[in-house]
């Protein structure tokens, strides 16, 4: 049986360069009934945990380390007892946020998380954050995008450490490629498909 995707959303704020907003965030959790991975820590925890239920939590992967998606993944790992996992290429940004606790582990471009006997392939997808990364579930018919790609286009390059020209290399390279079909899952807002991303007025 191939993994099932849970999901809520959780409400908090995003603070960078001195600045805070508001933001609403996507929670994704991967799995089936006995085990599963979470996506990205923001905000609430009780909610997450709430929508793990039972289940052993064999990790927790961060899409990228802005505040918004990491803030309580020291919590989170604590209660749930799984590892956290981030690019180490966004350790300046985990930094910022957690200087005293690094994570258990680190993703690469190409490796796989592997849950429920579905696999998830670590994109590298830097342009939105220098260690970003999407994973990509071909049994799934998805990919989760964090801040890489969103539903309207790609992610905010406005801040420290992002880069647009970087950012859209990253999706043209890395997400276009998968196929029109496949489902956009991401950080923020509703889904999406490749295909609808590939009619956006930024796309040549």
């Amino acid at each position: 049986m191939t993994a099932r995707i849970d999901h809520t959303v959780t409400a908090g704020t995003f603070s960078l360069d001195g600045e805070t907003f508001d933001v609403d965030n996507n929670v994704w959790v991967v799995g089936d009934d006995n085990e599963c991975i979470i996506i990205d820590a923001p905000h609430d925890v009780d909610a997450i945990v709430e929508l793990v239920g039972g289940r052993t939590v064999k990790a927790i992967v961060c899409t990228h380390a802005h505040d918004d998606h990491i803030r309580f993944a020291p919590e989170l790992a604590e209660r749930v007892g799984a590892p956290i996992l981030l690019n180490p290429d966004d350790a300046v940004l985990w930094e910022l946020t957690h200087p005293d606790r690094a994570p258990d582990g680190e993703l690469h471009d190409g490796d796989v998380v592997e849950i429920a006997g579905t696999r998830l392939e670590v994109l590298a997808t830097p342009g939105h954050a220098p260690g970003a990364v999407c994973l990509w579930a071909p049994e799934l018919g998805v990919v989760f995008t964090g801040d890489t790609l969103f539903n309207g286009g790609p992610g905010a390059t406005g801040r420290s450490y992002s880069d647009r020209s970087t950012l859209e290399f990253s999706i043209r390279t890395k997400l276009f490629p998968l196929g029109d079909e496949v489902v956009v899952k991401t950080g923020h807002g509703d889904d999406t498909t490749i295909g609808a991303e590939k009619q956006g007025d930024w796309v040549d």
